[in-house]
């Protein structure tokens, strides 16, 4: 008899773990979104392959900056998930900024771009490391300067911009970068083909992960196509982080707004490649994604994990790293006589 209900539990686990599997998977569906293959189009900037090959080059070229050192790429380093594996990044003159650089890939998919979501688009982001002291340096006027005095760029400029009476302009320069940036985008995550309807996609531990991230509210603030990105929440909803994780003088978004009610508000990062873009949070304190975990179950959701639960979950959003783009780097138009020299102060 013993051995019979012994078999009769063999017949029916399969079943029951198919169950279970389409249980999550129908959970996971009404929450998330699978990152689509090609990327969007940006509204009021067709992409061409003129403008995407140009804003490509502008992406790599150091020479946006007036040191002509840092790119882009700099601090959203494509071989190194969008980011650039510092706590906060160093611009110029060795200043380090205050806070972390995030990810570049899948930004296109977040509601505004920065920590504290200051620039509605991409267009607007790349604007902004170009002016800033710490970062890059520079000015409008000097980076027009530099590409009309570097031979190569001009011609480039009238064929991402066809029609245009003076193709190099500032804006144009950001233009391109925001549809170039929009083509990083990383698809085909195990999550992502779990998403479209593929079983065995996750394994077991990463499913049990999936549903402790929805069971316990992290999903609230990290869903949609981005699994994050598409909101603002406080940093410290119940339990206030320590002040390295939480510098007490960022006060977040409230820097932007000026509302009492925006201190200590971040837009919600994605948690797309999350396992390869450390260090985390706005601070870049924190080097270990199970530690990142921890932080965020007492300080958002006012619970202490048990091992198994902070374990599942890493492994979930480890099943988020998706297939990395492959950019080869440019060859950039050589300078002239009158481009602008480099100034290190």
């Amino acid at each position: 008899m013993k051995i019979t209900w012994i078999l009769l539990l063999l017949t029916l686990l399969p079943g029951w773990a198919d169950a279970a599997e389409k249980e999550n998977m129908s959970r996971a569906q009404a929450t998330f979104k699978p990152i689509p293959v090609h990327p969007p189009a940006i509204k009021g900037n067709k992409a061409t392959k003129a403008k995407v090959d140009l804003g490509m080059k502008l992406f790599f070229d150091p020479r946006l900056s007036t040191s002509q050192l840092i790119s882009c790429n700099t601090c959203h380093n494509v071989g190194l998930g969008g980011a650039d594996l510092q706590e906060t990044s160093v611009g110029h003159g060795w200043q380090k900024g205050p806070r972390n650089a995030p990810t570049v890939f899948n930004a296109v998919y977040n509601v505004a771009q920065f920590w504290d979501g200051r620039a509605k688009d991409l267009q607007t982001q790349a604007k902004g490391p170009v002016q800033a002291s710490v970062e890059m340096n520079s000015n409008p006027e000097l980076v027009v300067r530099t590409l009309k005095n570097i031979p190569g760029y001009p011609p480039l400029f009238e064929a991402a911009f066809p029609g245009s009476r003076d193709p190099v302009t500032f804006d144009n320069m950001a233009k391109a970068i925001e549809v170039f940036e929009a083509t990083l985008v990383t698809p085909n995550a195990p999550f992502d083909r779990f998403l479209n309807g593929e079983t065995g996609a996750l394994n077991t531990r990463e499913q049990a992960g999936l549903r402790i991230f929805i069971d316990k509210g992290c999903a609230a603030c990290h869903g949609g196509i981005n699994v994050g990105g598409a909101g603002y929440y406080p940093f410290g909803v119940r339990e206030v982080p320590t002040a390295e994780v939480r510098p007490e003088a960022d006060t977040g978004r409230f820097k932007v707004t000026n509302t009492a009610s925006d201190k200590y508000v971040f837009r919600a990062p994605s948690l797309r490649n999350v396992a390869i873009t450390q260090p985390y949070f706005h601070s870049g304190k924190v080097w270990s994604l199970r530690d990142a975990v921890v932080v965020m179950g007492s300080a958002q959701l006012g619970t202490t994990l048990n091992e198994t639960e902070v374990n599942d979950t890493v492994a979930f959003l480890k099943s988020l790293t998706g297939k990395q783009p492959k950019v080869g780097y440019p060859l950039l138009p050589p300078s002239s006589d009158q481009t602008p020299h480099p100034q290190l102060k």
